[in-house]
């Protein structure tokens, strides 16, 4: 049995590789969990006696085997949860990561297969990320960020990389949620902002908003 703050490094660990693929450094860590360098260098200790991460100094931190694998099983946990909150809670999409942060601790193997079953064995949580199944084995499709279509090129919104509240209460103004089918209108060199049709509106995104936001293009 691992502790919540054990599951969380680890997950911390996984989303920072799967972000740069390569080592992750205690540095990167103790920003991703709001922690000094000290308490990240006691967890590694903790986390390498327990064979969960390989550790080389000045080179950084991945998993093993066994360590990816409970990694997995957390973000399966999480991302399931999330549906769980939006679909039969009434939870908007930038209200439900604290919940399930809380949720994915829950331990009972049973429960997650059930909850899945029930939620109809979704491939996707509702940020678009894809949910891996009890093999931990991720579902994959064609996407391209919005900065790199094209003029003239149609688009369906099927993910976003960024979940911070700020960010996903900013596309709930704009009307621009998954599903939603979009058309490049205009771009501009000066500044990689991009001018889209949304709902026959004209809306104008900057290059921070436009390579977060992840489309199937149309054809």
């Amino acid at each position: 049995m691992l502790s919540q703050t054990e599951e969380n490094y680890l997950k911390a660990i996984y989303k920072l590789y799967e972000k740069d693929n390569s080592a992750v450094s205690t540095n990167s860590i103790s920003k991703s969990m709001h922690t000094s360098a000290a308490s990240v260098t006691d967890m590694i200790k903790r986390l390498s006696k327990k064979s969960l991460i390989h550790y080389i100094k000045h080179r950084g931190v991945t998993l093993t085997e066994k360590g990816n694998t409970i990694s997995t099983n957390l973000v399966r946990r999480h991302r399931l949860w999330e549906v769980f909150l939006t679909d039969k809670l009434n939870f908007k999409w930038d209200e439900v990561h604290d919940i399930a942060e809380q949720l994915e601790h829950i331990q009972s193997d049973e429960l997650i297969l059930r909850l899945e079953e029930y939620l109809g064995h979704p491939r996707f949580d509702p940020h678009g990320d894809p949910i891996p199944d009890v093999d931990g084995n991720f579902a994959f499709r064609k996407q391209f960020p919005l900065n790199e279509l094209a003029v003239g090129e149609k688009g369906i919104l099927v993910g976003v990389q960024e979940h911070s509240t700020q960010f996903l209460q900013f596309l709930d103004q704009i009307k621009l949620k998954l599903g939603v089918e979009i058309e490049v209108l205009k771009k501009f060199d000066y500044d990689d902002s991009v001018i889209i049709k949304l709902q026959e509106t004209a809306h104008t995104l900057s290059l921070k908003v436009s390579k977060n936001l992840f489309f199937q293009i149309k054809n």
